[in-house]
């Protein structure tokens, strides 16, 4: 067989995490798909909608077939296959650890709303059944910016929905969005978003800068005006306090995404003091960090 066993409704995303995962989809698009900053799946074609249960069936025997115990991760797509009800997902499951036996990982994005209707017991049961790690998207742990940028979920649905994860042992990588704020909530941004984490004690944590590929219309009139964008100087004032208000046990953190102008890496709390000095350096003595230019950057 010369063709890929899946044929997918392009664009799709993935996280960087997930280069050697086979992308499964179950869904296409995003069941929410109103956030002002996202441009991920505006296209026509990406519309939300669930696939067929024996679609998404016929797509894992094909890829049994084609790459048998080769298949080690897998990534549920598009942007939320975690709003489908939890027997469907448990069957998907089911028929991954069935048809690939070389399996040892299964993740997907989550919108946090995705698992409100979820329980625990739902949720140990996915685990159970293969689920390894969540991608969910907080942005923002203060409600003000999450309002601005019509996200549609507020610092208690995330906290809520991270809490239910950790309970049945499901790892979390969140991301966060640096610059989201603009100048007026910026700090208020920077140190909510530390609380929130600190709440819910994330296993991995990024940072993205807000970038607007398509351009800005569409972000600054959902913000309701008055947006003015964080330069760089700003942006490394921001994550500096972000990170001074952080105290996590032990998360994986990385800013190290193609929109950062600065790469971070360590583990928090330990190297804390770390990343302070580099982000400082960073502020005060630009022409000493390798910070990425313009034309390095990208979404």
């Amino acid at each position: 067989m010369s063709s890929f066993p899946i044929e997918y409704i392009e664009p799709v995303f993935r996280p960087p995490s997930e280069a050697r995962s086979l992308i499964l989809p179950l869904t296409n698009g995003c069941s929410w798909n109103n956030c002002t900053f996202c441009e991920m799946y505006t296209q026509p074609q990406k519309k939300f909608r669930a696939r067929k249960d024996e679609d998404v069936l016929a797509d894992i025997l094909r890829a049994s077939e084609r790459f048998g115990g080769q298949v080690r991760k897998v990534f549920l797509a598009d942007g939320d296959a975690m709003v489908l009800p939890t027997r469907r997902l448990l069957s998907v499951l089911s028929a991954l650890r069935e048809h690939l036996p070389g399996l040892e990982r299964v993740t997907s994005y989550c919108l946090p709303r995705n698992l409100a209707k979820k329980s625990v017991e739902d949720m140990v049961a996915l685990k159970a059944a293969g689920l390894d790690m969540l991608y969910v998207g907080m942005e923002s742990g203060n409600d003000e910016v999450l309002q601005r940028v019509n996200k549609g979920e507020t610092a208690e649905s995330t906290a809520s929905a991270l809490q239910k994860m950790r309970a049945a042992g499901i790892k979390s990588s969140v991301m966060v969005l640096n610059g989201l704020g603009g100048k007026r909530l910026s700090e208020q941004h920077a140190v909510n978003t530390a609380q929130l984490c600190n709440e819910t004690q994330p296993d991995f944590l990024s940072t993205l800068v807000v970038s607007f590929p398509q351009g800005e219309a569409r972000f600054r009139e959902g913000f309701g005006g008055g947006f003015e964008p964080l330069d760089q100087p700003a942006l490394f004032s921001e994550i500096e306090t972000f990170i001074q208000h952080l105290e996590l046990d032990n998360t994986v953190f990385r800013s190290d995404h193609a929109s950062n102008y600065l790469v971070l890496k360590g583990t928090l709390g330990r190297d804390k003091d770390r990343l302070l000095r580099e982000v400082r350096l960073a502020i005060e003595q630009p022409d000493v960090m390798p910070l990425r230019q313009e034309w390095q950057r990208g979404l």
